[in-house]
């Protein structure tokens, strides 16, 4: 249950540490909160300093403290029932960064997502992701 204002860990390599919700972009079905495969409208609260030499190579970070972006929840911590009645929760609330299009900013993913992004549309993210649950 991500909703206005709520602080979510960022687990991709575009930069970003930690960014605030916004705005959750959906059909209005659950007034207003995302949940895991949703996407959001986030700001950029933290994130890594840039430095000089990182600046000149190919892999800079894409992201900078303000920047507005786009992202998908990949973890929440309010527990979603599976269809087989089991109910998964995480430990945090973590999500992906986006841009425009719809693809991912950054090249990896560094933690734990959720299997039901599969069923969302998002199956780029769990392939790239070390662990799904």
């Amino acid at each position: 249950m991500i909703g206005l204002k709520s602080t979510l860990n960022v687990i991709d390599n575009s930069g970003a540490l930690l960014i605030e919700c916004v705005n959750v972009l959906k059909q209005k079905v659950n007034n207003g909160w995302g949940s895991v495969g949703d996407e959001i409208v986030c700001v950029v609260k933290r994130a890594r300093p840039v430095s000089a030499a990182t600046q000149a190579s190919t892999t800079a970070i894409k992201v900078r403290r303000g920047d507005v972006r786009r992202a998908v929840i990949v973890r929440t911590k309010k527990s979603v029932r599976r269809p087989d009645g089991r109910f998964i929760r995480f430990d945090d609330n973590a999500a992906v960064l986006l841009n425009n299009k719809r693809e991912m900013l950054g090249t990896r993913i560094g933690g734990v997502v959720s299997a039901d992004l599969r069923m969302k549309g998002w199956g780029k993210i769990v392939s790239l992701a070390p662990k799904v649950v």
